[in-house]
């Protein structure tokens, strides 16, 4: 989640100054904390990111199920387009699975969701839709 002041990102965990010197706490996302200081339990939020992340591309993949059925029943070529699409979900998928497994620590697991250097991040990085 991003937070602006003014022309300035706020992250999440982090304290931030204004424009007048207030110094101001660090908001909390409530992605990874109950409040302040209370952080989620890092194998209940893998557990639960994991599950978000196959949901996601369940219902991406939602989209073009139906040509798997119709090859299913009448043997209609999937387009390879459709094919190349389904599988770049899929291993999007795996892709943020290996992530979650090896953030050691919530500050890891946190930057996963936040783009490194203006990329994309890790976490529902999913290929444009066709």
């Amino acid at each position: 989640m991003v937070w602006k002041y003014g022309d300035v990102q706020l992250k999440a965990g982090k304290s931030w100054t204004d424009k007048d010197g207030t110094k101001h706490p660090a908001p909390i996302d409530t992605r990874f904390y109950w409040s302040a200081g209370n952080a989620k339990d890092l194998a209940e939020l893998k557990t639960t990111w994991k599950a978000n992340m196959k949901t996601s591309a369940n219902s991406i993949l939602a989209n073009t199920d139906w040509y798997v059925t119709r090859k299913a029943e009448l043997g209609t070529a999937i387009p390879d387009s459709v094919s190349t699409y389904r599988a770049s979900v899929k291993t999007a998928v795996e892709t943020m699975e290996t992530a979650i497994d090896k953030a050691s620590d919530l500050d890891a697991f946190m930057a996963l969701f936040e783009g490194e250097d203006g990329g994309n991040p890790v976490m529902n990085n999913f290929p444009e839709s066709i």
